[in-house]
């Protein structure tokens, strides 16, 4: 067993809690931007969330039927807080996971939650069905610390995406592969969810931050008037590196 890599991740970002962490764009010119402590604060409600309307912990699944978005990075890393793990891809896995967290109901008899994506929205739009959750409404009334988890076994699986499974280990090994802590940006359009948590988790593990870039249906071209809205951005936002994979996205 070893200490909970969720908690390693927020140990580090807490290392220096002013410092931005998580820096989304939204495909309506939305800006979110999440310093260490903030980002610690919603990871820690989250997962005292999960625990207490999913008693998630070491051995559950958790499916995110979500984008890649701010919101997806605070859900992954709260499962991992918890020592769940997140599976993404089709409703297939849905019969298979403790809990479904989505921005729409999912019917059949998996507890769910559901989130309201924009960034200044206090609960979700419309009526739910009995014994869904409002996590937009929820949230707010949880703690932002988290007591004592259960350790994890560090080969347990943490992510099940795209056909393939990744350990705890997975989430942070690579890690070791920044030789300094890096400020990275990934474009959702050509990042699968999968690799963008993946490398969320090792980004943070070595001290860096990540700026998550969603166009929406806009080219790079035309978005706020700028001839390349990535290279625009590499410059505002001090990026050291903009990451596209090399292959083209799979399910995720």
């Amino acid at each position: 067993m070893q200490e909970n890599p969720g908690a390693q991740v927020l140990a580090t970002v807490l290392k220096d809690p002013g410092r931005p962490r998580i820096t989304w764009y939204g495909p309506d010119d939305e800006r979110v931007e999440l310093s260490g402590a903030v980002l610690a604060n919603w990871v820690n409600k989250t997962a005292n969330l999960l625990l207490e309307e999913f008693d998630a912990g070491p051995g559950s699944s958790v499916r995110l039927d979500l984008p890649m978005h701010w919101r997806t990075v605070c859900w992954a890393l709260a499962v991992w807080r918890v020592g769940g793990c997140v599976v993404l891809g089709s409703a297939d896995a849905d019969a298979d996971a403790d809990a479904i967290i989505g921005t729409s109901p999912h019917p059949g008899p998996v507890p769910y939650a559901v989130i309201a994506l924009p960034a200044l929205a206090r609960r979700v739009t419309g009526p739910l069905p009995p014994g869904a959750v409002d996590a937009a409404a929820s949230l707010a009334g949880y703690p932002d610390l988290l007591g004592p988890v259960s350790p994890v076994d560090p080969e347990q699986p943490a992510l099940v995406a795209a056909g393939r499974q990744w350990t705890f280990t997975d989430l942070t090994g690579a890690a070791s592969g920044d030789r300094r802590p890096l400020r990275v940006l990934l474009p959702t359009r050509t990042t699968p969810v999968h690799t963008a948590l993946l490398r969320m988790s090792q980004v943070l593990s070595n001290d860096g931050s990540l700026v998550v870039v969603d166009l929406g249906d806009r080219e790079p071209e035309s978005h706020a008037g700028t001839p390349d809205v990535l290279d625009h951005l590499r410059a505002v936002e001090r990026v050291d590196v903009i990451e596209v994979p090399a292959t083209p996205p799979e399910a995720g």
